[in-house]
């Protein structure tokens, strides 16, 4: 049994998030967790809200409230949408703790004390009418490459074009929308990344980086190729982890903080921290993440986030000089498209997660992500792809294999598996070609490579119903009732073996089909090959029911409905 850390990037706290966040980092993630813990390894998986930075503030400010009220709220509200698709995090905690505050200010003295952090006098806008710094974000104008007239000071959300503040034209503040600003000098620390660029490209090098998949590989190479540049680890924002007086005192006294993408990395060991105050007495994080040579850390992101976490937060552990745990395999996603434009939390464009939950269960969203991740390319979400995989596949496929075979045992047979016939040179057959799927579904996950492991277990289920079309126990039953008996024992085995290896993707749906056996002591304990090749985990005689319609259809009514609600083809 190994020890397996893991961690997806953490949701911005500004709202709520889009399928393409979901499917880029949290879902890929919980689907890899749940099936590490069936295969029987200690497993914890690590996430939370990331609350610092521009990005909160003004969120706050357009709805009311303090910063602190807001991330408080908006918290919980992630919280309980995460908890409805069914996301299993050991902990999901937030990076406004003061367990991530102690964190970075260490980070930052160790930095400091190694060298690796300089004090730079830099220009920058300030507002006269808000008499204060305006970080990047705070300052909005037109965009001088495409026109957008919302356009940030970093960077121009409409053609992507990276800004200066200076660039925009009509630049005003976002906060009291004056356009009375102008440059000062003002004080700033500098993470000196240029010295640790040899040391992260020896790190990567030397950590099975030549694994990770190419997305994600291609982009730390590309960063050390054009050389790591220092780079500013504070703002003036109100909220945030402060610089530490001990040691910069008079940027401490100026309000500095730091840079939300300094702390928000440091909140997976900080938020391991709030996992571990909880139950001090069981719980220990430092053998996580400190000199944790035994734990494998697998990252989730999709690949705008990846730079900060192949490269720059290696170089943040790496200029410690401590034994912070590195990651080991950083699994990058593309993106998720809406009809071939960009999902946007800002604008509200494509299906965000908690309208997702009220219009279907978390299973149906979950199955379609995962089949469809954007994994060696952008994929894009329509509502007749959603539509096709979830009739196919969910309720063809599966919901009426499940359905069909206890109804019409129940009906032919009564309320208990029946005995029938020894099993024969079909059901041989069956098991061996199971037990190679099986094996083929487990190869694809262990290699996180989730479409192909979703093509997988599809194939799984589709031999079912080749077997079921095969022996026709409908048929058999007129002529050989201990035939047809047979025939409903295995593919009830079937269905519970299904239950198992579905787990990961379809969590309430298996816990249903599982349900539907009074098997005593039954878990989701992983199936091993010889266990799939018998089908005899359900003996006769144990009593079953017939769960309600697992999986519904989306009708062409449904369809139209919701293309109305929220734009189809012409998005």
């Amino acid at each position: 049994m190994a020890r397996h850390l893991i961690t997806s990037a953490l949701p911005y706290i500004n709202g709520i998030k889009h399928l393409g966040n979901m499917v880029g980092s949290m879902l890929p993630a919980d689907v890899y967790a749940r099936y590490m813990r069936q295969r029987g390894h200690d497993v914890l998986y690590i996430c939370a809200t990331d609350e610092h930075g521009t990005p909160a503030e003004l969120a706050a400010k357009d709805a009311g409230q303090s910063v602190d009220a807001f991330c408080a709220e908006q918290h919980d509200k992630q919280k309980a949408i995460y908890e409805g698709f069914g996301l299993a995090f050991d902990y999901f905690g937030r990076s406004s703790s003061r367990e991530n505050l102690e964190l970075t200010q260490h980070f930052a003295r160790k930095l400091h004390e190694n060298g690796f952090i300089e004090e730079r006098a830099i220009r920058q806008v300030f507002s006269i009418a808000d008499d204060r710094f305006l970080p990047d974000r705070y300052i909005v104008g037109t965009c001088p490459h495409c026109g957008y007239d919302k356009a940030r000071g970093d960077q121009c959300e409409n053609c992507t074009r990276v800004l200066d503040p200076t660039d925009l034209i009509d630049a005003r503040s976002a906060i009291s929308g004056s356009g009375d600003l102008e440059v000062r000098e003002t004080k700033h620390l500098f993470l000196l990344q240029s010295k640790l660029q040899h040391e992260v490209e020896g790190w990567l090098e030397g950590n099975g980086s030549k694994e990770w998949p190419t997305l994600a590989s291609s982009i730390a190479h590309k960063w050390l190729t054009e050389g790591l540049q220092d780079r500013a680890i504070t703002r003036d924002l109100d909220w945030g982890v402060p610089v530490p007086a001990d040691v910069w005192p008079e940027l401490a006294a100026e309000g500095k903080v730091f840079y939300v993408w300094f702390d928000a990395p440091i909140e997976y060991i900080g938020s391991t921290k709030e996992w571990a105050d909880a139950d001090p007495e069981n719980r220990d994080w430092k053998s996580w993440w400190y000199e944790a040579e035994d734990v494998r850390y697998t990252e989730f992101m999709a690949k705008d986030n990846v730079p900060f976490h192949s490269v720059m937060f290696p170089a943040t552990q790496l200029g410690t000089r401590e034994p912070w745990k590195k990651v080991d395999f950083l699994k990058a996603f593309n993106w998720l498209n809406y009809y071939g434009g960009k999902f946007s939390t800002s604008q509200r464009r494509g299906i965000f997660t908690d309208a997702a939950l009220e219009l279907l269960p978390a299973d149906y969203w979950r199955y379609f992500l995962i089949a469809n991740a954007p994994e060696s390319d952008d994929t894009s979400f329509t509502w007749e792809l959603f539509a096709s995989s979830v009739n196919k596949d969910l309720a063809d496929t599966l919901g009426n294999f499940v359905n069909r075979v206890l109804s019409f045992s129940r009906k032919r047979f009564g309320d208990e598996v029946p005995a029938g016939a020894e099993a024969g040179a079909a059901e041989q057959k069956l098991g061996e070609e199971i037990a190679g799927l099986l094996a083929e579904y487990e190869g694809h996950m262990e290699a996180l490579q989730f479409r192909k492991a979703s093509a997988s277990l599809r194939a799984l289920w589709s031999a079912g119903n080749s077997y079921l079309e095969e022996k026709a126990p409908w048929l058999e039953i007129k002529t050989d009732k201990d035939a047809a008996a047979l025939t409903l024992r295995t593919a009830m085995n079937l269905i519970h073996l299904y239950a198992i290896v579905s787990e990961p993707f379809i969590p309430s749906s298996a816990k249903a089909m599982r349900g539907a056996f009074a098997l005593e002591n039954d878990t989701a304990v992983w199936v091993s090959q010889e266990e799939a090749k018998a089908l005899a985990s359900v003996p006769a005689g144990t009593p079953f029911t017939v769960p309600p319609v697992l999986f519904a259809k989306i009708t062409e009514d449904d369809l139209e409905a919701y293309r109305e609600r929220f734009g189809g083809a012409e998005q």
